[in-house]
């Protein structure tokens, strides 16, 4: 039986990543910070699928905490299969209205955090010849939405160089890039959503569905919804200083997540 790990997988996107593998008979190491949450998400899905779900308490802002899950990624005696970085979380209010400390926590979780538990995960898949990492990004990174646009750019930048230099030793690597999710994401970091609509809402389920579905295609960027499919594609045509303005009418760090 295999095994995936998962950053943030309490709520959200992550949850819906442990829904789902869980169903699918895969092993699981549930990451977060409250232990309380991961119990009770480790239980459930143990009595409901028979599973075995192990936990890891760990702040991805915090040196020790990337740390303890880079030892649990790179035990060769419990391999893990899948990793799915999808930890992450977005700050209220433009550029240089945001405390330079939380700017520099929000690179840390986005990429300090993704870059070396991706390292930690592909050199022992690498060795086994088999494994898969999927780098949870955003829509964001394709246009001009602050800092957290340019944290999630860094992240499909890195993992399309990434999954180049491994293509052909059986370790696959892919960007998952959603757009606007119905999640405790927005809320957590304090962000009105009344002027997002509702068209633009995707289900974290079918996301994931649709996100597995790629990884399984090999390929190396998941946009996974139609709807967002085509508005990438015009935002490759458009004018930047136009989508420049859109962007900040729907909040410049509304990171969709």
């Amino acid at each position: 039986m295999t095994t995936a790990l998962i950053t943030g997988a309490t709520a959200g996107i992550g949850a819906a990543f442990a829904r789902r593998l869980a169903a699918d008979g895969h092993n699981l190491v549930l990451v977060a910070r409250s232990t309380e949450r991961l119990r009770e998400q480790a239980t459930e899905l143990h009595d409901r699928h028979g599973i075995e779900a192990e936990v890891l308490t760990a702040d991805l802002s915090e040196d020790d905490g990337i740390a303890s899950v880079e030892a649990r990624l790179t035990d060769h005696r419990q391999p893990v299969d899948l990793l799915i970085n999808n930890a992450g979380f977005g700050n209220k209010g433009r550029y240089l209205d945001v405390s330079m400390a939380d700017e520099l926590k929000m690179l840390k979780v986005h990429c300090e955090a993704v870059l070396r538990l991706t390292s930690a995960a592909a050199a022992g898949m690498k060795e086994r010849g088999r494994g898969g990492v999927v780098n949870v990004a955003s829509v964001a990174a394709f246009v001009p939405r602050g800092t957290y646009g340019a944290s999630k750019a860094w992240v499909v930048q890195f993992t399309q160089g990434a999954a180049k230099d491994l293509a052909g030793s059986g370790v696959r690597l892919m960007a998952l890039c959603p757009g606007f999710v119905r999640t405790e994401f927005h809320e957590r970091a304090g962000m009105g959503t009344d002027n997002i609509p509702g068209w633009m809402w995707l289900d974290a389920d079918k996301l994931v569905a649709s996100a597995l579905a790629d990884l399984a295609r090999g390929k190396s960027v998941s946009i996974p919804d139609a709807r967002y499919k085509a508005l990438m594609g015009l935002v490759k045509v458009a004018p930047r200083g136009l989508l420049g303005g859109v962007t900040s009418k729907t909040g410049r760090k509304y990171g969709p997540q």
